[in-house]
């Protein structure tokens, strides 16, 4: 049976998808085993707030030695996607067909980067997170410094920011209604700025399952973006991160068996910024990401309130 290319680009994108959830599904139960046996969870809640001061109501919301809930449940996000892209990679490798290498979706110029960012965001995130549940603090609230993660996501931005400007020949940044804007240099600054912006919007995971939900419809909005540019793989790759991220709020569902953590919202939130500039969609990227925006925005606003009026807005 001959496919036509929209029904076998469906099966690209589907097939994956519903494999990393179900697969995320599976090893959920492991990864939550292992982190309760290993007490990975923060054995003191925050004392203090980012501007130094007694954290008097987030110590009353949040009393993590009390919940004894893990961190690091980002670990069934980037363990379903490694899973899904390994499987498909072999499937296509060893029992190779028209049908199986079309099923592949990694890619050197759609998914390489995404996923190089993906793991290594992970990572980072991992060793916040293993800092803060071992109690290895380079600052007061836990964890790696706001500088040193800062520094890492920064130049993880200088990596995405090349790799465009080098490899792929972009400069250009696309503007709705209008056409495109070329930046020349200029769009390496503006690469590792936007990297850093959407970084900071990591901050919703503050709220059990509102990260994972928020995440699950950006990324659905791009891989939509993604279908209909005819970048089947980025597309497809996007809704494997769904796939992934509906299993982890499967069991994120409240008592919560885990939370996302750094190790979720650090890989997620810079992989956002590579999908929406492999999409030329980056200026609808505060639009489709507005929860991400109105976090960080509300917490600097917070912070001048209480400088600048010596009470909160909220």
């Amino acid at each position: 049976m001959i496919l036509d290319p929209f029904t076998l680009s469906t099966f690209k994108v589907f097939l994956p998808t519903v494999f990393a959830f179900t697969t995320g599904i599976i090893i959920a139960p492991f990864i939550s085993s292992w982190l309760y046996a290993n007490k990975m969870w923060k054995k003191k809640s925050v004392q203090l707030t980012i501007d130094g001061k007694e954290a008097t109501i987030t110590k009353t919301l949040h009393n993590d030695e009390k919940q004894k809930t893990p961190r690091m449940g980002g670990i069934v996000i980037l363990g379903s996607v490694a899973a899904t892209i390994l499987f498909f990679w072999m499937i296509q490798n060893i029992f190779p067909s028209d049908f199986s290498s079309k099923l592949d979706f990694l890619s050197r110029n759609q998914t390489w980067l995404p996923l190089f960012t993906f793991f290594i965001g992970g990572l980072v995130g991992w060793i916040d997170d293993y800092m803060v549940v071992a109690e290895k603090f380079d600052y007061k609230a836990g964890g790696l410094s706001l500088y040193k993660r800062l520094g890492a996501v920064t130049l993880l931005g200088i990596a995405g920011a090349w790799w465009f400007y080098t490899k792929l020949d972009v400069s250009t940044v696309h503007i709705p209604f209008v056409g495109g804007w070329d930046l020349g240099l200029w769009f390496i600054p503006f690469f590792i700025i936007t990297t850093i912006a959407t970084y900071s919007g990591g901050v919703i995971d503050g709220i059990d399952g509102l990260s994972g939900g928020v995440f699950a419809s950006i990324f659905s909005a791009y891989g939509v973006i993604a279908f209909a540019q005819n970048q089947i793989d980025l597309a497809a790759f996007c809704f494997v991160l769904v796939g992934g991220i509906m299993a982890f709020l499967w069991f994120n569902i409240p008592p919560a068996r885990f939370y996302l953590s750094e190790t979720g919202t650090t890989s997620l939130t810079i992989t956002l910024t590579v999908i929406a500039f492999l999409t030329r969609q980056v200026i609808l990227l505060p639009i489709i990401a507005l929860p991400l925006v109105a976090g960080p925005l509300s917490n600097i606003l917070q912070l001048l309130s209480k400088k600048y009026r010596g009470k909160k807005i909220f």
